[in-house]
């Protein structure tokens, strides 16, 4: 391609890039205003008002400028040839309100209480957090805003002297690799959805010309489906692997002693890693409804405790809203799949919640014949009748043409919908708008009740005694799992090759083997067990675990027959499944069964 062809493909990538960026620019000012107005009424006293006050108009007319800047190139357009210098000014005024954010430190840390610090380095924390989703589209901008506001506060925190601070100031330095290392990523993402964009784009002009409007449309969705679940899948995969063993590493050193202070921020920590963790889930299980490689464990089972755990989970956010949330009490049992069921219901309820600004959700039970339908009513902003179908489509939402990450994925009502279809269930929908929707859910009652599952919960987590075998390519998850396993009480080694597996294999046969399906090489963790079986025996038990969403790698995974897991894999759910395979493996040894359960 000719140079001055690939300069115009570039500069067109930036100024989506630079639209992406300053799209996102609204959403920031008032909650800054009133954030930096917060700060000023609580934090400030005799000895810090000027300079407090000073810092809050500073604060305030520096995201004016950025944002009147962002509204004047959008409303005007953005020519290919100002994008460059664009960025220099972004970058200009993005690190200068980094530097005021970080600010905040010297107005307020040498005259506030323990607990106005804490405060303070929250917020400032925070504010870095948040700027990963705003600015990450234009990784320099990011960086300087990062660097400027780390910089100022890692400054200020050095000089106070204090052990303590000095300790926070080295800790905001490895804050700041992670950050770059997460907003690096995700520019990488931003750039390859906006180059994927590009190109269907084109195709999609060159099939209309070659094959005509009808054929092009056809064509168009099929690339963009395969499209988009190729994205996902990498990008899941690629994620998946870092969450999964911060939260192994997060787990261990729950269990180690902490004081008062470091368990909060170990607390924080573990909501941010399970709130990642869930994001990713949503992408799994649209993947695998697409892979069809979801196979429903039919039993009776009690609704009821299902609705309080549901209803335990939503009601404070529902209460943060202002709105009630109250489900109905209900002795029905019904006859299917108790886990997918209970997704099905909190994708339901999370979307009652989201789109419900005054007045209430219900939850409630009724018997029609042999049937029982569970509805969640809700009165929220409702759906127009042409739009009541669309909202059971992949990626589709009500009210966010921005893509606000806070208000989900769109997965939530598909998600619901395919595993209703998988379960032979009957998802309906019914909704005024401006008055609200019902949601009506129709299954089969039964009267039995298996309270297997609820044992399993209720019972502790007890140490096993066996030798384990962990098969992973990647040096940090090896290094969780084998602290999160020895805390458990096993004797375990890892190995990051099937080779490798099988000289330690040799040496000391394993009880069990825990393997990652993608290993390097193209390789397989269904190679790794069947060469470990090939020497200890076709009993060896084995367990998979997997971060591709790929909907082909994950039937080729549930094919094996192995039983299969989806990182991020949660400590108690890697714990009920060594205990489950375990004692199938040893069913005619029942002292040793006994010594396993939970």
């Amino acid at each position: 391609m000719p140079a001055n062809l690939l300069r115009l493909d570039e500069d067109r990538v930036l100024v989506e890039q630079l639209r992406l960026l300053m799209g996102n620019v609204g959403s920031s000012v008032i909650p800054g205003f009133l954030l930096a107005l917060l700060m000023l009424v609580v934090l400030s006293n005799d000895s810090n008002t000027m300079g407090l006050g000073l810092w809050c108009a500073a604060v305030i007319l520096s995201k004016l400028n950025i944002y009147f800047l962002s509204r004047r190139n959008l409303a005007s357009g953005i020519p290919h040839h100002r994008a460059h210098r664009l960025v220099w000014i972004l970058m200009l005024l993005n690190g200068l309100d980094g530097a005021l954010w970080g600010a905040l430190t010297w107005a307020t840390l040498d005259t506030t209480t323990m607990t106005g610090s804490i405060l303070v380095i929250s917020v400032v924390a925070g504010i870095l957090g948040s700027a990963m989703s705003l600015m990450a589209p234009v990784l320099p901008v990011f960086i300087v805003f990062v660097f400027m506001e780390l910089a100022v506060v890692v400054a200020k925190l050095w000089l106070l002297g204090d052990p303590a601070y000095n300790a926070l100031g080295i800790a905001g330095i490895l804050y700041l690799a992670a950050l770059l290392s997460q907003g690096l990523n995700s520019a990488r993402a931003a750039r390859a959805a906006i180059k994927l964009r590009f190109e269907n784009v084109e195709l999609v002009d060159q099939l209309r010309v070659e094959t005509g409007v009808a054929a092009t449309a056809q064509r168009e969705a099929e690339l963009a489906n395969t499209a988009k679940s190729k994205f996902l899948a990498a990008a899941s995969h690629d994620l998946r692997q870092p969450i999964h063993a911060q939260g192994l590493f997060l787990e261990v050193l729950s269990r180690t002693d902490l004081n008062d202070y470091q368990r909060e921020l170990l607390n924080s920590a573990r909501a941010t890693s399970e709130a990642s963790g869930e994001m990713l889930n949503t992408l799994l299980d649209f993947s695998r409804i697409e892979a069809g490689v979801i196979e429903p464990q039919i039993q009776p089972f009690r609704l009821q405790p299902l609705l309080n755990k549901i209803e335990n989970e939503h009601a404070p956010q529902a209460n943060a809203k202002d709105i009630v949330y109250r489900s109905r009490e209900t002795d029905i049992s019904v006859r299917t799949d108790p886990v997918l069921l209970e997704l099905i219901l909190r994708n339901l309820v999370s979307n009652a919640v989201r789109y419900t600004q005054q007045g209430g959700i219900l939850v409630a039970c009724r018997r029609r014949g042999d049937q029982a339908v569970l509805e969640i009513w809700d009165t929220g902003v409702g759906i127009e009748t042409a739009q009541q179908q669309e909202v059971f489509r992949e990626f589709h939402q009500l009210g966010n043409p921005e893509r606000d990450r806070h208000k989900g994925l769109g997965l939530g009502l598909a998600i619901a919908d395919g595993l209703s279809r998988t379960l032979g269930h009957r998802l309906t929908l019914a909704s005024t708008p401006q008055r609200g929707s019902v949601f009506r859910l129709t299954m089969p009652i039964d009267n039995a009740i298996s309270d297997l599952h609820v044992a399993m919960k209720q019972s502790r987590t007890r140490l096993l005694n066996a030798r384990l075998l962990v098969v992973d390519d990647d040096a940090i998850v090896r290094e969780g799992m084998l602290h999160l396993l020895r805390d458990w009480g096993c004797e375990c080694e890892a190995a990051e090759s099937i080779e490798e597996a099988l000289e330690l294999a040799s040496a000391h046969p394993p009880d069990l083997v825990i393997s990652d399906y993608r290993l390097r090489e193209q390789r397989t963790g269904v190679e790794a067990i069947a060469a470990l079986r090939e020497l200890l025996g076709n009993n060896l038990p084995a367990i998979l675990l997997t971060g591709d969403t790929a909907p082909k790698r994950l039937r080729e995974a549930k094919s094996s027959g192995i039983p299969l897991m989806h990182k991020p894999v949660s400590a108690g759910q890697l714990y009920r499944r060594v205990v489950e395979v375990m004692q199938e493996a040893n069913q005619d040894k029942p002292a040793h069964s006994a010594d396993l359960a939970e």
